[in-house]
């Protein structure tokens, strides 16, 4: 099982802190993400030669710093979204695999309560979530990622889009996921499925063409085609840093997390 760090995009948001560094590489809690991120990945068992790590913007940097990595490039980072760009690392899912966002920070343990579900497709979610969009102008809930769970199975997803009202939310998907090598098989199967289906056309889900898809896309699109989904709960430990102003909160955030 490998572990796929999705890192192509600039993270323009982010503003001048990505002007010479990658989204992943900007100081949070006094370190780049990319090193919370590999601990906590170091928590399930990966090492890092076990890292596939999917570039993009200022890929020379990354791998630079951060040689012991294995890299796959999305070249086409500026056109399309975080759903392809997992995709480039396509080699390596067949046998299982985690994926991360890169923009990310959360505790280690999401990691290994990941790798320890039963289930053949796994998603973190934070059931804290709402506490962190409290004054966050530049984000807001309609933002986040959001899931539903079976009220008679607490631990199935039902649902899995930005458009689920938040009061009505089990939490916010993190980012991070756990797929067996089964879950793998079913996942790639719908990616090939979707693709044939919606490549052409103007629209895939929400209003987002196939190529410019987010990860929840393809896996609602599971969803409503019968796959079994579930999750493993974080009460806070997590934050997304996607803006100036979350940046600036991080500290504060974090404070209240733990």
């Amino acid at each position: 099982m490998k572990a796929v760090i999705i890192g192509a995009g600039r993270g323009s948001r982010l503003r001048h802190l990505t002007e010479e560094l990658p989204k992943t590489l900007v100081p949070i809690l006094g370190r780049p993400m990319l090193d919370s991120i590999l601990d906590a990945l170091a928590a399930g068992g990966f090492k890092r030669s076990d890292v596939v790590f999917v570039c993009g913007y200022k890929a020379d940097v990354i791998r630079a710093a951060y040689p012991d990595l294995t890299y796959v490039e999305n070249r086409d980072w500026e056109q399309n979204n975080i759903l392809l760009s997992l995709l480039c690392a396509r080699e390596h899912l067949e046998g299982g695999f985690v994926s991360t966002y890169a923009d990310i920070v959360y505790r280690p343990e999401i990691v290994a309560d990941l790798v320890r579900s039963p289930h053949d497709i796994t998603l973190a979610c934070d059931t804290d979530w709402r506490r962190r969009y409290v004054g966050r102008s530049q984000h807001p809930e309609t933002d986040a990622e959001k899931l539903r769970a079976d009220a008679a199975s607490a631990d199935r997803v039902v649902e899995l889009s930005r458009r689920i009202p938040p009061e009505a939310a089990a939490g916010e998907f993190i980012g991070v996921m756990k797929l067996s090598a089964r879950g793998a098989a079913q996942f790639l199967t719908a990616f090939d499925a979707a693709r044939a289906a919606f490549s052409e056309r103007p629209e895939f889900r929400e209003g987002r063409s196939f190529r410019r898809a987010y990860l929840i896309d393809l896996l609602q699109h599971m969803l409503e085609s019968g796959a079994a989904l579930h999750k493993i709960d974080t009460h806070g430990g997590y934050m997304e840093i996607d803006t100036l102003e979350d940046a600036s909160l991080a500290d504060a955030w974090w404070r209240g997390a733990t």
